[in-house]
C-alpha cells in the first residue's frame, strides 16, 4: 500500500473514531444544549413580559371579566403564557416539566414558573413551551449535526488525499529516477525541486550514494579490464611456447598428451579472460548500436548454428511467430552471441528426444521473445543466483565457465531488453526476452 493510501487511511479512522464519540454522546450532548437553550429563551421573555408590566401594569391582561387570570397559547399550543393573581408564601423562580390539559389532549411543557409583587398583591407569571417542539428542535439539530460531520467527513479526505499526494510528489519523483536508471552513472543528478526538507536531504542522499556506486563500478570495470589485459599475454606467451615444443619430433608421446591437455586449459583461461573482458566493455558501452535488428532473422541464425547439436539429441527445435520482430537500434554480434547462449543451454539441458520451441509473443503494446524446454529445469534456490558470474545453471557441469549466462544479461540489460526467467524442476524452463517498444 502506497504511503499516500496509508497517510489518508489514518487520518480517516481518526475521524471515524472522534466523529463515532461524537455521535455516541451527541444524544444527550444535544439534549443538554436544547433545554439550555430553552430554559434561555424562556427567561428571556419572563424579562420581556416584566418589562411589559413594568411599563404598562397588571390592568392591559389581567381585569375583573378575566377572574383574575389571563392566558395564551399560540395556535398550534406549542407554547403559553399564564399570568395569575394569587397569594404566594414566597416568590417561586424556578424551572419545571409539567402536564397541561387542555381540552380531550395533555401535553407536557418545560414551564418557567416566576413570582412578583406589584402594588402590594401577588402574582405568578408561567411560561411554558411544549416537549414536543423541544424534541423536534432536538432533532433537527441533531440531524444538521450528523450531515455537517458527514460532510466534513468526506471533504477532509478529498482534501488530505490530494494534500499528501501534492506532498509526497517528490518522493514520487525519486523512486521514478531510480527506477528508470539501469546505470548509476545516467542518474539524473538534478537537484530536486521541493521545499520539504526531508525530500531534499534524501535526494543529497542519493545522488551521493549513486556517486559512489558509480566510482566503484568503475573501478571495478577498470580493474577487470586491466588484469584481462596481463593475462592474455602471459596466456599468449605460454600458448606459443608449448605449441612450439609440440613441433619437436623427439618429444614422446606421453608429453605430447600432457601438452595439449596445458593447451587445452590455456584455452579456456583465454576464453574465459575474453568473456570476462567482453563483460566489462558491455558494462561500460564500449560497443555501438548503429545496427537495425531483424530478430527473426538473427535467430534462425542461432537455430542454423546448433542444429548439429540439437540432431545429436534428437530435439526438436521449433521456431514460431517469429516475423516482425525486430530491435531499431542493436549490436548484431553480440545480440546473436545472447540468444546463442540461451538456445544452447536449452539444448544442452534438455533430454534426447526433446524439445525446444523459440516463439515470438506479441501484442498491441509489446512484443517478447521466449526461449522454453521441457528440460529438468531450473532449481528455485538457483533462480534469484542465475545471471551470477560463476554461478552455473547446472552445477553437475564442469565443462562451463559459469559466465554464459552472466553475458548474456549484460547484453540484454545493454539493449535495455527486460530478461526474466520462469522454470520448476521437472517442468522445463522459460527465458523470456521483453524487447523495448517500437
Amino acid at each position: 500500500m502506497k504511503l499516500r493510501t496509508k497517510l489518508t487511511l489514518a487520518n480517516l479512522l481518526f475521524k471515524i473514531l472522534f466523529i463515532s464519540i461524537f455521535v455516541a454522546v451527541t444524544p444527550w450532548l444535544s439534549q443538554r444544549i436544547n433545554l439550555y437553550q430553552t430554559d434561555n429563551e424562556l427567561i428571556a421573555k419572563r424579562e420581556a413580559v416584566i418589562d411589559l408590566i413594568a411599563q404598562y401594569g397588571v390592568e392591559p391582561f389581567i381585569t375583573a371579566d378575566s377572574e383574575n387570570l389571563f392566558a395564551s397559547y399560540n395556535i398550534l399550543k406549542e407554547e403559553y403564557i399564564v399570568l395569575e393573581q394569587t397569594p404566594l408564601e414566597e416568590y417561586w423562580n424556578y424551572i419545571e416539566v409539567s402536564p397541561r390539559q387542555l381540552g380531550d389532549e395533555t401535553i407536557d411543557y418545560r414551564v418557567l414558573n416566576y413570582g412578583f409583587l406589584v402594588d402590594g398583591q401577588s402574582y405568578l407569571l408561567e411560561i411554558g413551551k411544549s416537549l414536543t417542539s423541544i424534541a423536534n428542535t432536538e432533532a433537527n439539530v441533531r440531524r444538521i449535526t450528523w450531515f455537517f460531520l458527514l460532510a466534513f467527513l468526506v471533504i477532509s479526505s478529498l482534501f488530505e488525499l490530494l494534500y499528501t499526494g501534492a506532498i509526497l510528489r517528490p518522493f514520487k519523483i525519486l523512486t521514478k529516477k531510480i527506477s528508470q536508471t539501469n546505470d548509476p552513472e545516467k542518474f539524473d543528478a538534478r537537484p530536486l525541486s521541493t521545499t520539504t526538507s526531508d525530500f531534499q536531504v534524501l535526494d543529497k542522499t542519493l545522488h551521493a550514494l549513486m556517486e559512489k556506486i558509480n566510482t566503484q563500478i568503475r573501478n571495478e570495470k577498470q580493474i577487470t579490464q586491466n588484469i584481462s589485459h596481463e593475462l592474455l599475454t602471459p596466456v599468449s606467451t605460454l600458448r606459443i611456447k608449448l605449441e612450439n615444443v609440440l613441433q619437436d619430433p623427439r618429444l614422446p608421446n606421453k608429453q605430447i598428451a600432457k601438452i595439449e591437455d596445458a593447451l587445452q586449459t590455456l584455452y579456456r583461461l583465454k576464453t574465459l579472460v575474453n568473456t570476462l573482458l567482453k563483460i566489462a566493455r558491455i558494462e561500460s558501452s564500449q560497443y555501438l548500436k548503429n545496427e537495425r535488428i531483424e530478430l527473426g532473422t538473427l535467430l534462425h541464425q542461432v537455430v542454423e548454428e546448433l542444429d548439429h547439436l540439437a540432431k545429436d539429441k534428437h530435439i526438436d527445435v521449433q521456431v514460431l511467430n517469429l516475423e516482425n520482430l525486430e530491435l531499431k537500434e542493436g549490436n548484431s554480434p553480440l545480440l546473436f552471441s545472447m540468444f546463442y547462449n540461451v538456445v544452447n543451454n536449452a539444448i544442452k539441458n534438455t533430454p534426447e528426444y526433446g524439445r525446444v520451441i523459440i516463439e515470438g509473443l506479441h501484442s498491441t503494446t509489446s512484443q517478447a521473445i521466449c526461449i522454453g524446454d521441457n528440460g529438468p529445469g531450473i532449481p528455485a534456490d538457483l533462480l534469484p543466483h542465475l545471471f551470477t558470474r560463476f554461478k552455473k545453471q547446472n552445477p553437475a557441469d564442469h565443462s562451463g565457465s559459469g559466465l554464459g549466462l552472466a553475458i548474456t544479461k549484460a547484453i540484454a540489460d545493454f539493449h535495455q531488453i527486460d530478461l526474466k526467467v520462469e522454470s520448476a524442476v521437472g517442468e522445463g524452463s522459460r527465458f523470456i526476452f521483453a524487447l523495448p517498444a517500437l
